[in-house]
């Protein structure tokens, strides 16, 4: 039985005109249904539009992607071209070609696609130069680092020389006044000068001035300036009359005790000094001197036995004024070259005074018969 509905009459070319009837019928009946569809996706068009600049932009990839579908896929080359044509039409992007072939630019070939563009070559600047390596060290040169040149030293400024006067000199060797009798009690107040103020600055002066100053680090000249003395009276205290005026240079020895008792003139070699006492304290002070190793002055116990003012040696002619014997030859007075050159020179064997006054009144105080002691 045939079915005489579906066109087909059991011929092969019946039944092709009917299956081309029959995709023609189902095209016109698709028509209707795209062209109903088409006002939906013209209202979606503008989103659509919004995503287009994103497909241009990806347009240089598939261009360049293209050799590769025509060289994997060339018989299907007119399929695309009508899928893209109906695609296009359906979206609502405008008319376009069927084909699509005359208009599109021709793709571009691998070989010319990987070719590198040409580079552009920007002038060179002095600050782009290369600098150029220095040449390789010679073999003879020596690889040792350089030693490290040594830290420049600051030379200490020389100290310039002091533009301030020196300190005035107050007194200097030569100098004699009551100034230097009390510079040299003030010495001997601290020890310096081992002698009773004279008034005289002499060599003995000196050396205790120089003691003083390398003592106070001062600068040792020997002369006494005014920083030697201001030092001196912040240290010492304003000697005493006695002090300045002592009865001799140097200080009296303790008495003997044979010069304790009754009416004595105490003459000691060490001190060289004399002492005039009663019953054991000192009338009067005196310094004295001696004779020389060939005409010493004998020691011992002795009385005065003659009294001469104006004597004068019979035997060295010269003269002994208040003289006092008391040992043959041997006198106590006063000698004008024990006065004049002091401990420099020495007697005959008598016992000199360099003090006149003293020993006038000396001369008129002792008794014949008084005690005269003679000791180291």
């Amino acid at each position: 039985m045939v079915d005489t509905d579906s066109g087909w009459d059991g011929r092969g070319g019946r039944g092709r005109r009917g299956a081309r009837d029959t995709r023609g019928a189902h095209a016109a009946d698709a028509i209707p249904n795209l062209r109903v569809a088409a006002p939906d996706r013209r209202v979606a068009a503008p989103n659509l539009r919004v995503a287009v600049p994103d497909r241009r932009v990806a347009l240089p990839d598939s261009r360049v992607a293209a050799p590769d579908r025509r060289t994997a896929l060339p018989g299907r080359r007119a399929a695309a071209v009508s899928l893209v044509a109906l695609a296009a039409l359906a979206t609502g992007c405008g008319p376009g070609t069927a084909t699509g072939a005359p208009d599109a630019s021709p793709p571009v070939r691998p070989s010319q696609a990987a070719a590198p563009s040409p580079t552009r070559t920007d002038p060179v600047t002095e600050d782009a130069k290369p600098r150029t390596a220095p040449p390789p060290p010679s073999p003879s040169a020596s690889t040792a680092p350089p030693a490290p040149a040594p830290a420049p030293t600051t030379a200490r400024p020389a100290p310039e020389p002091s533009t301030a006067p020196p300190p005035r000199v107050l007194m200097r060797t030569g100098s004699e006044s009551d100034r230097v009798r009390e510079l040299q009690a003030r010495l001997r107040q601290i020890g310096h000068f081992g002698r009773n103020p004279t008034g005289y600055y002499g060599s003995v002066t000196a050396d205790a001035v120089r003691s003083f100053q390398a003592k106070r680090s001062l600068p040792v000249t020997g002369s006494t300036d005014e920083v030697t003395w201001q030092r001196l009276l912040a240290m010492t205290r304003v000697p005493k009359a006695a002090e300045l005026r002592p009865p001799t240079e140097r200080p009296v020895a303790a008495p003997d005790e044979r010069c304790l008792k009754g009416r004595v003139l105490c003459i000691s070699k060490n001190s060289r000094t004399l002492a005039w006492m009663i019953d054991g304290k000192v009338v009067s002070a005196m310094d004295v001197r001696f004779g020389s190793e060939y005409t010493p002055t004998r020691e011992g116990v002795f009385e005065v036995f003659w009294k001469s003012r104006d004597h004068v040696s019979t035997l060295y002619d010269t003269p002994m004024p208040y003289a006092l014997f008391f040992s043959g030859g041997q006198a106590v007075h006063y000698s004008a070259d024990f006065a004049a050159n002091g401990y420099g020179g020495a007697s005959h064997g008598c016992v000199n005074v360099r003090d006149k006054k003293k020993v006038a009144a000396l001369f008129d105080q002792v008794r014949t018969g008084d005690k005269v002691v003679v000791y180291w």
